[in-house]
């Protein structure tokens, strides 16, 4: 008798280490779980499109689209009518993909203005912007899939405000 107790026991012993290992696994898996965020910086001579990670586990970056009168492009060069040497830009495609760190961004457009360069050249920037949408595709590092959209609209805030 005294045996088949001790081996319901163990029994019991293993499936509860077999939980608590299970238990772990989750916790780990949701504590270096990224956070994405599309940010679109917009100062008086600086207009941006950041990628974002809040979280705390690395966010891999599969592909971006760009969406502009319901065509899909896979780089903004496409969906602007600015000088690529005025901007900087990342470009991510299935050959190259990009992880972004905990608490970092990723730049995905950036251009700065110069003093001698007017309200009509900020506009125009943030006009073209305006008109596009981003979709960010990723995963973390389990391969869950992590999806984010945004309208670049929040550009348009002031033109907005002008024609009012």
């Amino acid at each position: 008798m005294s045996v088949l107790v001790s081996v319901i026991i163990s029994g019991l012993a293993l499936l509860a280490t077999f939980y608590q290992l299970y238990l772990q696994r989750v916790h780990n898996e949701k504590s270096l779980k990224p956070l994405g965020q599309i940010d679109l910086p917009d100062y008086k001579k600086q207009v941006a499109v950041h990628i974002r990670n809040n979280g705390l586990g690395p966010l891999i970056l599969d592909r971006l689209t760009f969406i502009k009168d319901d065509q899909q492009y896979t780089s903004i060069d496409n969906c602007l009518d600015l000088d690529p040497r005025s901007y900087m830009r990342m470009a991510i495609s299935d050959t190259v993909k990009r992880v972004v760190l905990p608490n970092a961004h990723l730049v995905v457009f950036e251009t700065q203005f110069e003093d001698h360069e007017g309200e009509i050249e900020i506009d125009q920037a943030r006009m073209q912007l305006a008109s596009i949408t981003l979709k960010v595709e990723g995963r973390d590092i389990y391969d869950n899939k992590i999806k984010l959209e945004r309208s670049l609209h929040w550009f348009a805030r002031y033109m907005l405000d002008k024609e009012g």
